[in-house]
């Protein structure tokens, strides 16, 4: 049986990689050679449901589903913007930017959980809290860095960055490589098409 990674995205316009690739950059060069894994700005989107381990037989459910809660919705906008960590930033593991999501990305992204459920895959046991990974604090950081990581994100003031419409959501697959993830598209759903 072949088995693909496959998450369910929202894509970033190449206005919104722009600025996220100076805010990274800028983070890059205060932090200097941290113990930060940087997301390459190309593969930075907005997730709904990380799926996982695929079957490529349940493709045709999952596009069925995305199809589904994407015909369910019309095209919305959500603004980026504020700099912070998960956990927290006194103990960061990922660094992220914000997204103020409207409700309507809310009901999709729950939408999307329900269904996918149903067919089996777990759902997420944390809120969804829609962000933007810039990157991740390696587990072999020391504390003295991790403490350091913590204080530039803290001290870092982020504005608004601007906005993506959002007119689909994607399925994807990822590809581990010695480089890092390589992500294909491999099925799109329009919004509002019902």
């Amino acid at each position: 049986m072949s088995v693909i990674r496959a998450f369910i995205a929202i894509d970033l316009p190449p206005d919104v990689q722009d600025c996220l690739e100076q805010v990274s950059e800028q983070l890059k060069t205060e932090l200097g050679e941290k113990s930060v894994r940087w997301v390459p700005v190309a593969n930075i989107h907005l997730t709904l449901k990380f799926l996982g381990d695929v079957s490529v037989n349940n493709l045709d459910v999952l596009k069925e589903i995305i199809g589904a809660e994407a015909a369910l919705q019309k095209p919305m906008e959500f603004s980026i913007g504020r700099i912070g960590a998960y956990p927290k930033s006194r103990r960061p593991r990922v660094i992220w930017v914000g997204v103020e999501a409207p409700p309507e990305l809310i009901t999709l992204q729950r939408g999307i959980e329900a269904r996918t459920a149903k067919v089996g895959y777990p759902q997420d046991t944390r809120k969804f809290s829609p962000h933007l990974t810039l990157g991740r604090v390696s587990r072999n950081a020391s504390p003295d860095e991790v403490r350091e990581i913590g204080e530039v994100i803290s001290n870092s003031k982020v504005g608004f960055l601007g906005a993506a419409r959002v007119q689909d959501i994607h399925l994807f697959k990822s590809d581990l490589k010695p480089s890092g993830a390589v992500y294909t598209k491999i099925f799109s759903a329009p919004l509002g098409i019902a």
